[in-house]
């Protein structure tokens, strides 16, 4: 992303205007508010519902000292982990303007030779497990946000309570089912209706705090702090739903690159923040008034004339929280594939302007059925509010923890500043995980479980895939002395016109499918490009630093190497690659409308090395089946691509 130092866009040229600038800017917001804010600002319809819930496991008594502290400890919550940890902190810690947490993976990664190995690899795993938590979440988001806005229905008319699960199961398939038309459609809409959204909220919360200005009170950190330790025993399971009033907190984060840095933040406090906190406030004077509305307060908040249009509002919202978080869940794959965490993806991309939305059909119809499958467990937004905040909480502490050694890495903060900052910050994000623990056997063990899970197959991908590539390198041999044998005739071959190309993984050994069509067929082309693909820690590469060539060592041989630099966000492009080349450093201008693509396909199985656990090696094979088709995937011509195989042992 081109754009200034604080992240956000760059602005247009003078002779635009400053109205202009002014216009890209409130754009830039508006497109904020309908993609990142979704999920967060969601959350007040089921938060103090969820606090108060009867039915919890350890429930919090409805008494007027509770209802100050919880609402205190709401608004806090969402100030220090949102406000603090995010806006005014995570988020200054960007890779070249992109942000979420495998932009940290990247950015340790990148600082791995400078400082220590073994911290950096304990922490990258953290930071993977905190992006295994995340596909938890995009699995719960749409589930526990779209199931809490049609439970409206049983306000406004009780016996429509059986049609909430159904509904909410129709809606959820109609959402997956448009995913492959892309967002980009219907994303100029997403801003308004979320304004109108916040707008709704922040009015009827103000409505609520008229009738009980008392609440008001709730705003002084004393009542959070006299709750949390007066009343310890209450709080601590409290805070298992209060930190549902942060969900979305890392989308904030993850989402900057599109958006930039100020106008998230922009958007944040100046509509968002003010919004929810009004919504809280009045839902906690509500609650005061009339104890028997904790079933419901959020939508029993709304006036009877303005319960149906709230339906439909809330109901339109949460899908746009849904939105969000599925398409989170593509980009965080897509940048886990690039960096070998996955196998290589089929990704589309479903616009033509914004770079970011990708749609990764894979992961579409996994969640599609994950989500159906909790929608019909669990039921009811309150069943699955346990499992939601055991996501939420475990990627904001690992987030935090990431941010603290970047910023030392990065900016050389002193360890002093460092150490009080994580030790405040922390210890926060640790309460609320410990909070969390206490729900692990009603609901808290299903996000972990689907985060070692994921966990477990990103690992064992990456470390399959290092041991496939060291004897793939053995078995190819040194890419110099192959040249070498075709130059000076000890390999037999006759030479066809044309130009073929081979996919490697590098320059140091040669192609497996080359060395066969040598040693088989004893012919090589007489232009031989062999191309090499370098994902980089950065989330585009510019096309003046896009290719490399070298000649190994000969300028009128015909064979060359060509290193071609992708950015993890990006879909690799062969043919548009080569087109870009200058004959003059090819030996001679390229015959690509009739080159010949070589790919070697590898035949894994399971050998008797001990590589692997048996069943980290089984698990590792059945993983490279959703492997992409590497045609598609480079963009190659079907037609004139060659498929050569070639088995491994892992």
């Amino acid at each position: 992303m081109t754009g200034s130092d604080d992240g956000s866009a760059s602005p247009p040229s003078a002779a635009h205007g400053p109205s202009t600038h002014d216009t890209l800017r409130l754009a830039l917001v508006i497109g904020a508010l309908g993609v990142v804010f979704g999920d967060i600002g969601t959350s007040p319809i089921y938060t103090l519902q969820t606090v108060f819930n009867p039915s919890d496991p350890h429930p919090v008594p409805v008494s007027t000292e509770n209802v100050y502290g919880v609402v205190s400890l709401v608004f806090w919550s969402v100030m220090i982990i949102v406000t603090v940890t995010y806006v005014l902190l995570a988020m200054r810690a960007d890779n070249d303007g992109e942000g979420g947490i495998m932009a940290l993976i990247t950015l340790l990664r990148r600082w791995s030779a400078q400082r220590g190995r073994r911290a950096t690899a304990v922490l990258a795993a953290l930071g993977i497990f905190g992006a295994s938590l995340f596909f938890g979440d995009s699995m719960i988001t749409p589930a526990i946000s779209v199931l809490s806005a049609v439970e409206g229905l049983k306000v406004v008319q009780p016996s429509l309570e059986e049609l909430v699960v159904p509904i909410t199961a129709v809606i959820i398939v109609a959402l997956f089912l448009v995913q492959r038309r892309g967002t980009a459609a219907v994303g100029r809409v997403f801003g308004p209706v979320m304004i109108a959204w916040f707008v709704a909220i922040g009015a009827c919360g103000l409505v609520g705090i008229v009738d009980h200005p008392e609440i008001l009170k709730a705003l002084s950190p004393t009542y959070a702090v006299d709750f949390l330790f007066g009343h310890f025993g209450t709080a601590f399971f409290a805070l298992a739903a209060v930190v549902l009033a942060v969900t979305g907190a890392e989308a904030l984060y993850a989402d900057m690159g599109h958006f930039g840095r100020r106008p998230i933040t922009r958007a944040w406090l100046i509509l968002v923040f003010p919004a929810c906190v009004l919504s809280y406030l009045g839902q906690g004077a509500l609650i005061l008034a009339d104890p028997n509305s904790i079933s419901s307060p959020f939508f029993l908040l709304v006036p009877d004339w303005g319960r149906w249009p709230m339906i439909l509002l809330a109901t339109a919202a949460t899908v746009i929280a849904s939105q969000a978080v599925i398409t989170g869940a593509y980009s965080v794959a897509s940048q886990a594939a690039q960096l070998g965490y996955l196998p290589r993806l089929r990704i589309a991309h479903t616009s033509e302007s914004a770079v970011g939305q990708v749609y990764v059909p894979w992961i579409n119809w996994l969640l599609m059925v994950s989500v159906l499958t909790l929608v019909f467990a669990f039921r009811s937004s309150t069943a699955l509010a346990f499992a939601f905040g055991m996501a939420v909480t475990g990627t904001i502490t690992i987030t935090t923890l990431l941010f603290f050694y970047v910023a030392r890495a990065k900016w050389g903060t002193p360890l002093w500043l460092i150490g009080i900052g994580a030790a405040v910050l922390l210890s926060v994000d640790l309460l609320f995980v410990a909070a969390n623990l206490t729900k692990l056997v009603h609901g808290a063990w299903l996000p972990l479980l689907i985060g070692l899970v994921a966990f477990t197959v990103m690992t064992t991908w990456q470390r399959g895939r290092e041991i496939v590539t060291a004897e793939r390198a053995r078995q190819e041999g040194s890419l110099g002395e192959f040249v070498e044998a075709l130059r000076n005739g000890k390999a037999s071959t006759l030479r066809v016109p044309g130009t073929a190309v081979f996919l490697n993984r590098g320059k140091q050994t040669a192609p497996l499918a080359m060395r066969a069509n040598v040693e088989h067929n004893h012919v090589r082309h007489d232009q031989v490009v062999i191309l090499s693909l370098e994902t980089v820690p950065v989330p585009r590469v510019p096309d003046d630093q896009r290719s490399v060539v070298d000649d190994l060592g000969y300028a009128d041989d015909g064979i060359i190497h060509v290193t071609a630099r992708f950015g993890y966000m990006e879909t690799p492009d062969v043919p548009g690659v080569l087109a870009m080349l200058d004959p003059a450093t090819t030996e001679g201008r390229l015959q690509l409308d009739e080159a010949s693509y070589f790919l070697s396909k590898i035949e894994l199985r399971r050998g008797k090395a001990p590589t692997l656990a048996p069943w980290r090696k089984r698990l590792f094979i059945a993983t490279s089946y959703i492997t992409a088709d590497a045609a598609e995937y480079f963009g190659l011509p079907r037609d004139r691509t060659v498929l050569m195989g070639s088995h491994i042992e892992v």
